[in-house]
C-alpha cells in the first residue's frame, strides 16, 4: 500500500541531513510522539514513510499522527544516544517504549563529602555533591526497610545537629545502640567514617570485606580490653550474619552482574534484573514497562537497558541479556562510559549464568501474572462503583471518563484551577491539568471556575470540530477509539487519536453546591454543550446536585459510588492545593530575595532554577551559589550573609 506524505512532511524529509543525530515527531498539538536516534537522518526518518502500512501496526498508528518531525544532529552515534535518553526522559513520548511511572525511583544516599556522613532516602541522584549512591529501588517501603536493617548493623548519625564531640550527652538512640554517639566523643570522625564506609562496602555486596573489617575491630577492641566497644562489635556481626545467610550464592566466578530478563502478555511487560555482587544474589527489583505492543525483543531490551542504566547509581562489568540485541555495540561504549571502566553485555548460552537468565524470566513471568491478577481486583472494584454510580445518577452510559474541577486560593491570591481525571473508577494522573487563573480579580470562585471551564471546553470544541446543529447546540461525543480506521478509502486519513482534552467526559463534577453547579450551567448555555453530564459536590453534607432536580441527592455513607466520588473530589481539592501552595511560595521567596542587594530578577530566576527553595539556596555554599549563571562572588558572599 502506497502513502503519500503531507507536504509540509515531504520538505522536511527531502532536506534532512545524512548525518548522527536524534529526530522527534510531534503531532498536530505540537506534543512529541516519539524520539529515535539513527546513524543516518535521513535513510532512517524516511522509512517511517515508506509503505508505512505495510509494518507493524505502532508504526502505521505513529506515521498517522506526525505532523512535524524536528531532528538534531550530533558528532557521533553516541552523543545520538545520550541524547536519545535525555529526551525520552523529559518527554514521555507515548510511541516509545518507557518505563511505567511518572516519579523517580527511590535511592539511598550517603552524604560522604560530610565530615560525618548521613544516610537518606531520595528520589534525585546528583553524581556531582560528592555523595554516594545505591538504587534505584521500585518501593520505597523496601528502602525504608533496607535502612532499619543498616542502622541495627551500623548505627549512623540520624540527627542535624553540628557535631563537635564535645555536647553533654548523647539522645536516645546511644542509649539503645542505633548511633555511636560522635556528638559526645563516643566515636571519633575516623571511626565514624569508617563504619560509614563499611555500611557502603555492604550495600555494594562486599559483605566478607565487611565482616573481617568488623572483626578485626572486635579483636582490637578486646584487646585493649575495651569491652563495651567490643560488644558493639560483637552485636553487628551477629546483625550482619542474620542478613548474608539468605544470600545465595550464584556464581563461582564471584563478580558482579546484572541479569536482565522481562516477560510479556496482552501489552503488557515486565522485567525483572538480579543484583549479582561478588558472586551472590544480592536483591532484585521489577519494573512495568509501557509501549511495548508492536515492538520486538530487542528494541523492548535496548530501550529498557538505556533508560535504567541512564538512572543506576552503579553499572556492573557485566550484564547478562536473555537474547542479543542490534545496538550493544553502542550501548557498551555508552555504558563503558558510565562506569569508567569496560562493560561486557552477554546473552549466556549454557551452565550457571544461562540458569541465572531463565530464573529471571520465570520470576519476570510470576510477577506480570500477580500484577495483571492485582489490576484486575482493583478495576473490578472501581468498575462496581462506576456501575453503582451510573444507577444513582439514572445515567444511560456508564461513567467512563470522569472529569471533577476545583478553585483553590488564599483570600482572592493565587487563584488557581484544578482538573482531575479518573478513568474506569481509577486516577488517570497523566491526563491532570493546571490552571492559573488569568481573568478573574480577587475572590470569587464562581467566576474562576467559569474561566477553567471556558478554557477546557473551548479547546474541547475546537478539537472535536463539529458543526453546530439548528438549535445552535453542540452534541459532543466520544472519539473513534486509538487504531481503528474510518470509513474511507484514503488510508491516510484515518481518525487521529485524541489528546487527553480532547476526549469527551462522560461526567463531569463541579466541586461545590447549587451555586458553582449553577455557575458551570451557565458556561455549558454559553458555548451550546449538550450530552455532557454535570453534577455538584457538596462537601459539608456531602449532597449530590444534579440540574433538572429540586432536591439534592444524598447517597448512604456506605455507598461505593459515594467513596468513589469522595476520592475525585479530594484529589482536585489536592492537586489544586498543591499548585497554589506552590505558586504562593515562589512569590513568597521571590519576595525575599528581592530584598537582598544584588540579586535582581535574572538572578532569582536562574537561583529558583537551580536550587527550587529558600532552604536549598541557604544551605548552600558561596561556591555552588557561583554556579548559577550570572552571579558574582560579592553577590554570592552577600546572599549567603543575609540569609
Amino acid at each position: 500500500m502506497t502513502f503519500t506524505p503531507r507536504p509540509e512532511i515531504q520538505q522536511i524529509l527531502d532536506t534532512l541531513p545524512i548525518n548522527p543525530g536524534v529526530y522527534l515527531m510531534k503531532d498536530e498539538r505540537g506534543q512529541v510522539i516519539y524520539v529515535g536516534k539513527a546513524i543516518n537522518l535521513r535513510n532512517r526518518v524516511r522509512s517511517y514513510f515508506h509503505a508505512p502500512y505495510g509494518q507493524d501496526s505502532k508504526v502505521w498508528r505513529l506515521v498517522e499522527r506526525i505532523r512535524n518531525v524536528e531532528f538534531i544532529v550530533t558528532d557521533s552515534e553516541l552523543e545520538a544516544l545520550v541524547l536519545e535518553c535525555n529526551l525520552i526522559k523529559k518527554h514521555k513520548p507515548r510511541f516509545n517504549v518507557r518505563l511505567k511511572d511518572d516519579k523517580r525511583y527511590p535511592y539511598i544516599k550517603v552524604t560522604w563529602q560530610e565530615p560525618f556522613p548521613k544516610v537518606l532516602v531520595t528520589r534525585q541522584m546528583d553524581t556531582r555533591d560528592g555523595s554516594r549512591y545505591f538504587g534505584p529501588f521500585t518501593a520505597v517501603w523496601a528502602v525504608h526497610a533496607t535502612m532499619d536493617t543498616l542502622r541495627k548493623i551500623f548505627p549512623y548519625l540520624t540527627c542535624d545537629r553540628e557535631i563537635t564531640g564535645t555536647d553533654r550527652r548523647a539522645c536516645l538512640y546511644y542509649d539503645i545502640g542505633l548511633c555511636v554517639a560522635p556528638c559526645v566523643g563516643a566515636a571519633s570522625r575516623e571511626e565514624y567514617r569508617a563504619m560509614i564506609d563499611r555500611l557502603c562496602k555492604f550495600l555494594q555486596g562486599k559483605t566478607d570485606q565487611v565482616t573481617a573489617a568488623i572483626r578485626g575491630k572486635l579483636d582490637e577492641s578486646v584487646e585493649k580490653l575495651e569491652f563495651e566497644r567490643a560488644a558493639r562489635y560483637r552485636d553487628q556481626l551477629q546483625a550482619l550474619a542474620r542478613v548474608t545467610e539468605h544470600q545465595k550464592v550464584v556464581s563461582p566466578l564471584l563478580i558482579d552482574q546484572d541479569v536482565i530478563a522481562f516477560a510479556r502478555d496482552d501489552g503488557d511487560a515486565c522485567v525483572q534484573v538480579f543484583f549479582v555482587r561478588g558472586g551472590k544474589l544480592l536483591g532484585r527489583e521489577y519494573f512495568v514497562l509501557e509501549g511495548t505492543e508492536d515492538e520486538n525483543t530487542d528494541q523492548v531490551l535496548s530501550s529498557f537497558v538505556k533508560q535504567f542504566y541512564d538512572e543506576a547509581a552503579y553499572v556492573p562489568p557485566e550484564i547478562l541479556l536473555p537474547e542479543n540485541i542490534e545496538e550493544a555495540q553502542i550501548i557498551e561504549q555508552w555504558l563503558n562510559k558510565q562506569r569508567g571502566q569496560k562493560v561486557l553485555l552477554r546473552v549466556p548460552r549454557n551452565g550457571q549464568s544461562k540458569e541465572l537468565v531463565a530464573m529471571a524470566e520465570e520470576n519476570a513471568r510470576v510477577t506480570l501474572t500477580s500484577l495483571k491478577a492485582q489490576w484486575l481486583a482493583d478495576e473490578t472494584k472501581q468498575m462496581g462503583a462506576v456501575a453503582e454510580l451510573q444507577d444513582a445518577l439514572d445515567l444511560s452510559n456508564p461513567p467512563l471518563r470522569m472529569e471533577c474541577y476545583d478553585i483553590s486560593n488564599t483570600q482572592g491570591t493565587n487563584s488557581v484551577g484544578a482538573l482531575v481525571v479518573f478513568e474506569r473508577g481509577a486516577a488517570k494522573k497523566s491526563d491532570y491539568r493546571k490552571f492559573k487563573i488569568k481573568t478573574v480579580q480577587g475572590a470569587n470562585d464562581f467566576a474562576s471556575l467559569q474561566e477553567v471551564l471556558r478554557r477546557r471546553f473551548r479547546r474541547l470544541i475546537e478539537a472535536e470540530g463539529r458543526i453546530p446543529t439548528d438549535e445552535g447546540r453542540r452534541t459532543l461525543a466520544p472519539h473513534a477509539s486509538a487504531g481503528v480506521k474510518a470509513e474511507t478509502t484514503n488510508p491516510s486519513s484515518f481518525i487521529p487519536h485524541p489528546s487527553s482534552l480532547e476526549r469527551v467526559p462522560d461526567l463531569v463534577i463541579i466541586d461545590g453546591g447549587k451555586g458553582q453547579l449553577s455557575a458551570a450551567q451557565e458556561v455549558f448555555r454559553e458555548l451550546g454543550i449538550e450530552g455532557v453530564n454535570l453534577i455538584g459536590l457538596a462537601k459539608q453534607e456531602e449532597e449530590i446536585f444534579v440540574p433538572g432536580r429540586d432536591a439534592s441527592l444524598r447517597l448512604p455513607r456506605s455507598s461505593e459510588a459515594l467513596k468513589l466520588l469522595q476520592r475525585i473530589r479530594d484529589e482536585a481539592h489536592r492537586f489544586g492545593i498543591t499548585y497554589h501552595r506552590q505558586l504562593r511560595a515562589k512569590r513568597g521567596l521571590a519576595s525575599q530575595l528581592d530584598t537582598i542587594p544584588g540579586i535582581g530578577p535574572r538572578r532569582r530566576r536562574a537561583l529558583l532554577a537551580r536550587f527550587g527553595s529558600l532552604d536549598k539556596i541557604r544551605e548552600a555554599s558561596v561556591e555552588e551559589l557561583l554556579t548559577v549563571e550570572g552571579m558574582t562572588r560579592a553577590a554570592a558572599t552577600k546572599l549567603k550573609e543575609l540569609l
